[in-house]
């Protein structure tokens, strides 16, 4: 096995709440917080790590090619959570080689993984 690990995950949108809502409903906690003269942001615990969401400049366009994946303890509930929240199902959850899993896309079109843990 490899000795690395993932730190940081920041994700960017244009709607900073919806995104933290989102999210949230998966079972992390966000604070907001600001480095010195940064943007104002909101970060929750991941594992060893941290997961970061900025706001977007309305002048860019959110990259929705990212695909994450989490495990939670009742992927179905959070599918439908979560697609209460702004998201969207995409597939149900299903026995895969991975484990059980389903696919929802948050707000801003970027599928998201919930595995059961």
């Amino acid at each position: 096995m490899a000795d690395v690990s993932l730190r940081l995950l920041v994700l960017k949108t244009h709607d900073v709440p919806a995104a933290c809502a989102f999210y949230g409903s998966l079972g992390l906690t966000f604070t907001e917080e600001q480095h010195g003269k940064g943007p104002l942001h909101h970060s929750a615990p991941l594992g060893d790590g941290i997961i970061e969401i900025y706001p977007l400049p309305d002048d860019q366009a959110v990259d929705s090619t990212t695909r994450l994946g989490f495990a939670v303890v009742d992927p179905d509930a959070a599918v439908e959570s979560a697609a209460s929240l702004g998201g969207r199902a995409i597939k149900p959850g299903r026995d895969t080689p991975w484990g059980y899993m389903a696919l929802v896309a948050d707000p801003d079109g970027r599928t998201v993984e919930l595995y059961r843990a």
